[in-house]
C-alpha cells in the first residue's frame, strides 16, 4: 500500500517559530510559485519551477536584493546585476543542471511576449539549478524554453506543491527523494508582522547526515543500511554480476540546494544580502555539513518599498530625482535571520516528508523517508550526544 506522505508538522515534529497561513514562501504578500513537472518513459524526471517576487503582474517592478554563495559549484545567473543593482525584477526560474539554457531563453520569450516595455534591449533572468542526473537523463532535451513560460504562467499564491514537483521532480536528499519545499515565520516588529518565507530545492545531504528536530536520524540508521549493502553485495557475487551503487558514483552529499527567501518587511538590499548569509545556518540543523560537490546558491528579496529602486534611463534634460527606502533598522534585524533559519529548515523537512519514492534513469531508485523515522520527534525518541 501507498504511504500517504504529509508535511513535516502533520506528523507532529516540533519546530520553533510561528508559521504563516500556508507555512509557504507565498505566505509573502505578492510572492506566487508555479511548476511544470516532466515526467516521461523510464528516464526523464525533471521539471522547471517559477517564483515570481510580485506576482506575473509585478514583472519589472524591482524588490531589494542579496544573494550569496556558499559553495560554488553550481549557476545562478543574472547574479552580477543583483549584486550591482541591489534589486531583482524578474522572475526567479529553478531547474536542472543542463537546462539552464533552454530555461533562460524561455523567461526571455515571456517577457518579450508579455512585458515588451520591460526590457527592450536587454535582460538578465536569474535561472538556477541543481543536479538531478541519478534519476533524470540529464542530458536529454526534455526540458524546453516553452516549459519556463508555462511554469511563469502556472505560478499562483496559495499552498505550494511539495516533494516531486517543478525543478525538485528528480533530486535527492540525504540519501532519499528530496526535491522541492516551502515554509515561512511570521515576524512581529513593533505594532507590524511581517512574514519571512523560503523555498528550497533540495538535492544535497548524505545519508548519514540526517538531523531532524536535533534527532540523528542519519546516525541512527547508519548500521541498518550497511546490513542492507551487505546483502545487496552477497546476493549479486551470487550471480557474479556488479554490485550497483547508492549513488551511482557520486560522492555523498553532492547534488546542490538552491534556496529562496522572501519577505514583505523593507529591508535594504545588504540586509537581504545578510539573510541570504544565514541560510546556511537553518540548512546546518538539518545535518548537512557541505559538500565541495554541492552548488549552495541563496537569494533573498524583499517586496517592501515598491518601485523605489526602478531604474529607467533618463531622458534627456530630465530633472534630477531622489528616492526614498524606508528599512528595519540593522540592530532590530535578528527576528527576520532567526526567522529565515527556522523556515529553512522546516522546508528542507518538507520536501523529505512529502517526497515518494521515484524510479527512473536506467532503474535508479530513489526511496522516500520513511515517516515512521520522523513522527513526532523530537518528544518521541530521547536525544543522543
Amino acid at each position: 500500500m501507498t504511504e500517504t506522505r504529509a508535511r513535516v508538522r502533520e506528523l507532529g515534529v516540533t519546530l520553533t517559530g510561528e508559521p504563516g497561513r500556508w507555512n509557504a514562501i507565498t505566505d509573502v504578500p505578492g510572492v506566487h510559485v508555479g511548476h511544470v513537472t516532466l515526467v516521461e518513459g523510464d528516464d526523464v524526471r525533471t521539471g522547471v519551477t517559477a517564483l515570481l517576487p510580485r506576482g506575473r503582474e509585478g514583472v519589472g517592478v524591482p524588490c531589494a536584493a542579496g544573494w550569496y554563495a556558499m559553495n560554488g559549484n553550481g549557476e545562478m545567473t543574472g547574479t552580477t546585476w543583483v549584486e550591482e543593482s541591489g534589486s531583482l525584477a524578474v522572475p526567479v526560474l529553478l531547474t536542472n543542471t543542463y537546462a539552464v539554457g533552454p530555461v533562460h531563453r524561455g523567461v526571455v520569450e515571456w517577457v518579450r511576449e508579455h512585458r515588451a516595455d520591460m526590457a527592450p534591449e536587454w535582460l538578465l533572468p536569474v535561472v538556477t539549478e541543481t543536479w538531478d542526473g541519478h534519476l533524470n537523463d540529464i542530458h536529454g532535451p526534455a526540458v524546453r524554453p516553452g516549459h519556463a513560460a508555462e511554469a511563469i504562467e502556472a505560478a499562483a499564491s496559495g499552498p505550494v506543491a511539495e516533494g516531486c514537483v517543478g525543478g525538485g521532480t528528480g533530486m535527492r536528499c540525504y540519501g532519499f527523494k528530496g526535491g522541492a519545499g516551502t515554509a515561512s515565520r511570521v515576524v512581529a516588529y513593533g505594532e507590524d508582522r511581517y512574514t519571512v518565507g523560503a523555498y528550497v530545492q533540495a538535492n544535497f545531504g548524505a545519508p548519514d547526515e540526517l538531523v531532524v528536530a536535533g534527532v540523528p536520524v542519519g546516525r541512527e540508521r547508519a548500521a541498518e543500511r550497511e546490513a542492507a549493502r551487505a546483502d545487496v553485495a552477497r546476493a549479486e557475487a551470487a550471480r557474479e554480476a556488479p554490485v550497483a551503487t547508492e549513488a551511482d558514483g557520486i560522492p555523498p552529499g553532492a547534488g546542490s540546494v538552491v534556496v529562496i527567501v522572501a519577505t514583505d518587511a523593507p529591508l535594504l538590499p545588504g540586509q537581504c544580502k545578510a539573510l541570504a548569509r544565514r541560510v546556511p545556518l537553518g540548512l546546518a540543523r538539518t545535518g548537512t555539513a557541505g559538500s565541495h560537490f554541492s552548488g549552495d546558491l541563496f537569494l533573498a528579496f524583499s517586496t517592501a518599498n515598491e518601485s523605489a529602486l526602478t531604474s529607467t534611463f533618463p531622458a534627456k534634460d530630465a530633472p534630477a530625482p531622489y528616492e526614498t527606502l524606508r528599512f528595519v533598522p540593522w540592530g532590530r534585524i535578528d527576528p527576520f535571520c532567526t526567522a529565515v533559519v527556522e523556515a529553512v529548515e522546516e522546508a528542507v523537512l518538507n520536501a523529505l516528508t512529502t517526497a515518494t519514492t521515484t524510479t527512473g534513469r536506467a532503474g535508479h531508485r530513489v526511496p522516500a523517508l520513511p515517516l515512521d523515522l520522523v513522527r513526532g520527534l523530537p518528544s518521541s525518541r530521547r536525544r543522543r550526544p
